[in-house]
C-alpha cells in the first residue's frame, strides 16, 4: 500500500532556497563549500565541494533548515529522500540530520555545536531511500555520542543534509539531486481500506438480511397450502 507522506520540502510543498542556511568547515578554518540550488519548485541541488586536506583529513559542507521548526513527527516512522533520475546520482554518502536542541550564537557569530542525530544514505540510484528512525544516531561533532538522550520525534527544530568526509573517506566535488524531504508512514491494508470493508460488510449484511426474510416468507407460504 502507499505510504501516507508529510512533505517537508519539495512534493506539495516547492522547494525555496532562502529557508536553507550554510554550514560548512570554513567557520573552523576549513574550505569545503555548499549550495541548496532550486532549479524548479520540484527539483533540488545540494551541491559543492568537500576539502579535506587544509583540516587534516577532516570536513564537512552542508545546508540547514533556517530558524526552529518545532515539528510534530511524532506518528511517522521515519524520513524519505526521494532522489531525481535517472542519472542524477553521484553515488557518495550523505546524512540527514536532526536537532531538538539549538543553542544561542557565540559572540563572534559562530554557532554553539549541540547533538546531531544523522542516518547515512548512499546516493547510488535514482529513487525513494527511506529512513527509519532507528537508523537515526546521535552525534556530537561527527563523533557518535553514546549517552545521548532519545531523539525528541514531537519537537524536531532543526532538519539539515550534510556531506561528511566520514574521516578521510570521500572528498571533491558532489551533487545530490532532490524531488522531495518528507516524513513517511507506512500505511496497512487494513488502515487503508478499513471504511470501504466496513461499508462492505454493512451491504453483505443486508443482502443476508434480505435472503432470510425471503426465505422465511416462502416457509409462511407453503405451510399455508399445506
Amino acid at each position: 500500500m502507499p505510504d501516507q507522506l508529510l512533505y517537508l520540502y519539495g512534493g506539495d510543498r516547492p522547494w525555496v532556497s532562502d529557508i536553507w542556511v550554510t554550514s560548512d568547515d570554513r567557520v573552523r578554518g576549513g574550505a569545503s563549500h555548499s549550495y541548496l540550488t532550486v532549479d524548479s519548485p520540484d527539483h533540488a541541488r545540494f551541491h559543492g565541494h568537500l576539502d579535506i586536506s587544509t583540516l587534516g583529513g577532516a570536513g564537512f559542507a552542508s545546508q540547514h533548515s533556517l530558524g526552529e521548526l518545532h515539528l510534530n513527527l511524532k506518528e511517522y516512522d521515519g524520513v524519505v529522500v526521494s532522489i531525481r533520475g535517472p542519472d542524477k546520482a553521484d553515488g557518495k554518502r550523505y546524512a540527514v540530520t536532526l536537532k531538538n536542541d539549538l543553542l544561542p550564537p557565540r559572540d563572534d557569530g559562530r554557532e554553539k555545536s549541540t547533538v546531531s542525530w544523522e542516518a547515512e544514505f548512499v546516493a547510488d540510484k535514482p529513487g525513494d531511500v527511506k529512513l527509519t528512525w532507528d537508523a537515526f544516531k546521535p552525534t556530537y561533532r561527527g563523533r557518535e555520542k553514546k549517552d545521548a538522550p532519545e531523539l525528541d520525534l514531537k519537537d524536531v527544530k532543526r532538519i539539515g543534509l550534510m556531506m561528511r568526509s566520514f574521516f578521510g573517506k570521500q572528498e571533491g566535488d558532489f551533487e545530490l539531486h532532490l524531488f522531495s524531504i518528507a516524513a513517511w508512514k507506512h500505511v496497512s491494508f487494513a488502515e487503508d481500506h478499513g471504511d470501504e470493508e466496513e461499508e462492505d460488510l454493512k451491504s453483505d449484511a443486508v443482502v443476508v438480511k434480505r435472503a432470510t426474510e425471503k426465505n422465511a416468507w416462502w416457509k409462511c407460504l407453503l405451510c399455508g397450502l399445506v
